[in-house]
């Protein structure tokens, strides 16, 4: 199973995998985390985690054990190097090390290091390309934590930017053509800050954070009716809201989230050698609201859809799916840590 924990929410996807190839979501589910139990990446009230991970377990019934889990790319420094081809696994290992020192702030006792060989080096005949990643340990070990007194084993611990992408491939695949060349923009929009990666084949052309997300509507609501927060996200979930809040609390938030979406874009545009964009894919909590896409598309001139990252895939018994389909742009981040229990 995939864990994404945010600091909204505890996310969990549960995939098999049958002999073809094709995926199987058996099971997915979502448990709210109050704000300020994680902040920045960090647990501040790690006993209430726990609790709600074990609700969000007992929730949707898995009964698998394995894991894994990811870091907010914010507490992790990854860095593209160019390595002699040819080196046997262990000159690697000491090689990523000296050259891991020149960009970690700190001792190397004190993080988990990890590489990956992307391939051959495209301005050096004979060299490749690696990507090195690195985090302080104890974020590393939080999250561990966090498994283990769940009862699970972790076996991954990825970046949660990387899994969202991984599991964005299998939309971008469902292109026409493959996707191939096209220039895509996927934002994830979470519960307090938005994420926009722009990918290009296999390629991510730029990435940007911003401090914005679904914690403002929640906000709106508490502010417009007198909601405490947590009525305001019981009713968000449950549909559950007064009359006029299509006009005088959605359509205004709608019409911000698409003006940052557009500023986002201009960020790209002016920073890169790119001027376009073929398509704006949506994801997070935040992503099916009404009106958003056609509002994006409007203020970008790019169309715009939301991603299900469960599209294509056959459905277990446990899931219901109109239930799936109203949450399944949440479960981005969380898919892509499912699917890396089935890479080669």
């Amino acid at each position: 199973m995939g864990l994404d924990v945010s600091a909204s929410s505890i996310k969990l996807v549960e995939l098999s995998q049958d002999r073809a190839g094709e995926f199987t979501l058996e099971r997915c589910a979502i448990e709210p985390l109050e704000r300020g139990w994680i902040n920045e990446g960090n647990f501040e009230k790690f006993d209430e985690v726990v609790e709600a991970a074990r609700r969000l377990i007992k929730k949707s019934g898995t009964k698998a054990k394995h894991v894994a889990m990811a870091l907010p790319a914010s507490v992790v420094i990854s860095k593209k190097i160019i390595l002699p081809g040819g080196l046997s696994e262990r000159e690697m290992e000491a090689q990523v090390e000296m050259e891991a020192s020149q960009y970690i702030p700190f001792s190397l006792d004190e993080v988990s290091l990890d590489f990956c060989v992307i391939g051959p080096s495209a301005s050096a005949a004979g060299d490749v390309e690696v990507m090195i990643a690195a985090s302080r340990k104890e974020k590393v070990e939080d999250r561990q934590g966090l498994a283990e007194a769940m009862g699970l084993t972790p076996m991954v611990m990825d970046v949660e930017s990387y899994a969202a992408r991984l599991a964005a491939g299998r939309a971008l695949e469902r292109l026409p053509g493959g996707g191939a060349n096209a220039v895509v923009a996927l934002f994830e929009v979470g519960g307090l800050t938005s994420t926009m990666q722009v990918l290009r084949d296999d390629e991510l052309l730029y990435e940007r954070d911003q401090v914005f997300g679904g914690a403002q509507l929640t906000q709106l609501l508490t502010r417009q009716y007198g909601f405490t927060a947590e009525e305001a996200e019981a009713k968000k979930r449950a549909g559950e809201l007064p009359e006029d809040y299509a006009d005088v609390v959605l359509g205004p938030f709608v019409e911000t989230l698409a003006q940052e979406v557009e500023r986002a874009l201009k960020f790209f545009f002016t920073s890169t050698p790119h001027n376009r964009v073929d398509l704006i894919l949506l994801a997070g909590g935040s992503a099916s609201l009404h009106g958003l896409t056609e509002a994006i598309t409007e203020h970008t001139g790019c169309p715009c859809q939301v991603l299900n990252p469960f599209d294509g895939m056959a459905l277990g018994r446990a899931v219901r799916e109109q239930k799936m389909l109203r949450e399944a742009p949440s479960y981005l981040t969380a898919c892509g840590l499912a699917m890396r229990r089935f890479l080669p």
